[in-house]
């Protein structure tokens, strides 16, 4: 059983940045892919980012492609999300996700753990 833990949320302005992290354990890290998944007001749970295994690979969403930068620390058991140049329609709950397995994918349903989140609000 994995647990993960999200930290790093907060409010910043339009324009801004934050480091999002999440810390795993219970498991064997590097057996998982991760990812980043939000929910903004209303709506649903959207992909962000993965990663794979080695961290040598990823993927991100078209909205976020070019400003968030997603990254992994398997000696520190732990992903990250840095989010640049943010828009009020980042405003969300981030959720990190684990998956078992070596493809990276962008679907929630495909991921096997997931954390409490961490909101993220961004002020226009």
């Amino acid at each position: 059983q994995v647990q993960l833990i999200e930290s790093g949320g907060g409010l910043v302005q339009t324009g801004g940045s934050l480091r999002l992290s999440c810390a795993a354990s219970g498991g064997t890290f590097t057996s998982h892919v991760m990812g980043w998944f939000r929910q903004g007001p209303g709506k649903e749970r959207e992909f962000v980012a993965a990663i794979s295994r080695s961290g040598g690979t990823t993927n991100y969403s078209d909205s976020v492609q070019g400003r968030f930068t997603i990254s992994r620390d398997n000696a520190k058991n732990t992903v990250y999300l840095q989010l640049t140049s943010l828009k009020p329609e980042d405003t969300a709950v981030y959720y990190c996700a684990a998956a078992q397995g070596i493809l990276i994918r962008s679907t929630r349903f495909q991921y096997d753990y997931w954390g409490q989140g961490t909101q993220v609000t961004i002020s226009s």
